[in-house]
């Protein structure tokens, strides 16, 4: 059975543009499964840093990715501009889940390129052991979710 994703109705937290590189391709001359995980990671950090966070800095904890799932819908070709919508899902005490929507414009037309999740969990690495969530990263993260 396929990863089927669903997004939330609301708003993305952050829209992050960029362009696929050269370096970003596989053999096959198309984006890979690699590359799509590290767009997501790019992504995030992203919408992290605009909020004055990093994986290591979140609010009160450290992030750590606990399961991530990629469902491809179009190949991405070098050249191509593409966009990430992020939104934030399954929060909890001591996790949450992002969700990634890649898509390129092609015309007036919008193509999903790939669905990913990841699964992100706070975490102390000094103790190797996972945390509660800090409240500025809860605070701030709900802000996404009403």
């Amino acid at each position: 059975m396929r990863v089927k994703l669903k997004f939330p109705s609301e708003k993305p937290c952050i829209i992050y543009p960029f362009r696929v590189r050269i370096t970003d391709l596989n053999y096959g001359n198309h984006v890979g499964n690699d590359t799509i995980l590290r767009y997501a990671h790019e992504a995030r950090m992203h919408f992290l840093a605009a909020h004055g966070m990093n994986e290591l800095a979140a609010g009160g904890s450290s992030l750590i990715m606990a399961d991530a799932q990629i469902a491809f819908k179009h190949e991405a070709f070098y050249g191509d501009a593409l966009q990430i919508h992020v939104f934030i899902d399954e929060l909890s005490d001591r996790s949450f889940s992002l969700l990634y929507r890649i898509i390129k414009q092609e015309q007036e037309t919008a193509i999903d390129i790939a669905h990913v999740k990841t699964g992100m969990v706070c975490f102390d690495y000094n103790t190797r052991k996972t945390l509660q969530m800090g409240q500025a990263l809860k605070n701030l993260l709900l802000s996404f979710k009403n």
